[in-house]
């Protein structure tokens, strides 16, 4: 009995300095991932959107491979066809995200963005039902048709009323694009789950991160400029390797430590965070605001993913530890 006694005794710090850890973890992970559209959105004064994808993913690659071969000296899966194969797979929408996020930093702020980006959820479980039918059954629960019905509007909103230079609305191609960039995005986190079980996340993303920046390289020597890292300054290209290391490596490894301690449903609710901090840093370093349309169309945004993530499916839920 004593023993069970000290036990419990030692049990609960233990247990409040790991949940700790993991609210440290998740804050962190918050705090980054409100920097990835003006990272973007700074650089493309400097790279066109084919060279910036292709050098931050190259140097995440980087980034990740102490990790990487970390993992390997442990053992477990191995590397061979039916593992790159099953990476390839999420890489060609993750490949179309990339690009097509930051050319919509052309139609729109970062912050703006970073609020429209808040949509994947609700996409990222459409196409978890579409995926496993066997959780069709969240279709029928009033909270994911609600929590979606506001969450699109919101979205249309949010970019709709961003102000244009003609008409007052964001253009056509604007809305097109950052529709498709958000859509690939909730494509490749329902995608990545299978080889994230099969090898374990810091082997996938290793692998990933490796096949995306050789998908990147021919389509930068075809539509951008490889050499732009000798025509620009060295504090540019600094910018460019701290946004891959901290938004790409460093927010992945704190986002799995997070779900490990905290859960993954109270992790990706708190992500909602992310475009206040994103919208709060662009309105101070690039002067962005929202019209009072916006503001409203965010707050539904917002509003429809939150409700939509209380009814998400476990394949959302195992996606997400993977992203």
């Amino acid at each position: 009995m004593k023993q069970s006694a000290s036990s419990r005794t030692i049990a609960l710090p233990a247990a409040t300095a790991s949940r700790s850890k993991g609210y440290a973890a998740l804050f962190g992970t918050i705090a980054i991932w409100s920097l990835p559209s003006l990272f973007q959105f700074y650089l493309i004064r400097y790279y066109d959107p084919w060279a910036q994808n292709f050098y931050r993913y190259s140097v995440a690659c980087l980034a990740i491979a102490p990790f990487l071969l970390f993992q390997l000296r442990r053992g477990g899966a191995r590397f061979d066809r039916h593992a790159l194969w099953i990476c390839l797979v999420p890489c060609i929408p993750n490949v179309v995200h990339q690009v097509t996020q930051v050319l919509a930093l052309f139609y729109m702020g970062p912050g703006v963005y970073a609020i429209f980006n808040r949509s994947s959820v609700i996409f990222t479980a459409l196409l978890a039902v579409l995926f496993f039918p066997e959780e069709r059954y969240v279709v029928r629960q009033w909270q994911f048709q609600l929590g979606t019905g506001l969450g699109l509007v919101g979205a249309f909103g949010v970019v709709w009323y961003q102000p244009g230079a003609m008409n007052g609305h964001i253009s056509m191609p604007g809305l097109v694009i950052a529709f498709v960039a958000t859509f690939c995005w909730a494509l490749y986190a329902v995608l990545v789950k299978r080889p994230s079980r099969e090898l374990g996340s810091v082997r996938s993303f290793g692998v990933i991160s490796l096949i995306t920046s050789a998908l990147l390289l021919p389509l930068t020597f075809l539509f951008g400029k490889l050499d732009t890292p000798l025509h620009v300054g060295s504090q540019v290209n600094l910018i460019l390797v701290v946004s891959a290391v901290t938004c790409i490596t460093m927010a992945h490894v704190l986002y799995y430590v997070a779900i490990r301690e905290i859960g993954v449903a109270l992790a990706q609710t708190l992500q909602l965070l992310c475009p206040i901090g994103a919208l709060a840093l662009s309105a101070w370093i690039f002067g962005e605001r929202l019209t009072p349309a916006q503001l409203v169309s965010a707050a539904i945004l917002l509003l429809g993913a939150f409700l939509a993530m209380k009814t998400k499916p476990m394949a959302v839920t195992e996606s997400a530890e993977n992203i």
